[in-house]
């Protein structure tokens, strides 16, 4: 990584940490004539668009202090979305009585299930699949979606 992204990537992670989120994922595309940096961040309460402007403002005032990035570029800040499968522990607490489609090893199997997220505990989550309940260690999911429900 060069060191323009590396400092973006630390920039992002800490203004985040200190307004109390924390950065998912951090992609860079664009050109060199305008380069597009996108910073998706989530918390462990409901994000709204105040915070990610107040993020966005802060990691661009740093950039523009620093002179760190010399041609134009836009930032976006965001949250992952509901299409990106959730990667951290602490992000699972505020979808409690979500649905999940769940892939997870067991052994050596990997199994995937459907349901509702019954609870977090220390690194065990609780699911309801199919009238069971199901419990599986965080370090075991390979892959955890909410499932969107409009009803």
């Amino acid at each position: 990584m060069d060191i323009i992204k590396e400092n973006i990537v630390r920039i992002s992670n800490e203004i985040a940490e200190k307004l109390n989120f924390f950065v998912i994922d951090i992609t860079f595309r664009g050109d060199n004539r305008k380069k597009i940096i996108e910073v998706f961040v989530d918390a462990e309460k409901n994000i709204d668009a105040d915070n990610l402007a107040e993020i966005s403002r802060e990691i661009n005032s740093i950039i523009e202090d620093q002179d760190i990035i010399q041609q134009a570029y836009r930032l976006d800040v965001s949250t992952p979305g509901v299409d990106r499968p959730l990667k951290f522990l602490k992000q699972f607490p505020k979808h409690i009585n979500r649905n999940f489609e769940i892939t997870y090893k067991t052994g050596e199997e990997t199994r995937t299930i459907t349901g509702k997220l019954l609870s977090v505990e220390r690194e065990e989550l609780t699911f309801l699949s199919d009238k069971k309940e199901v419990l599986i260690e965080f370090k075991n999911i390979t892959t955890a979606k909410v499932i969107i429900s409009f009803s």
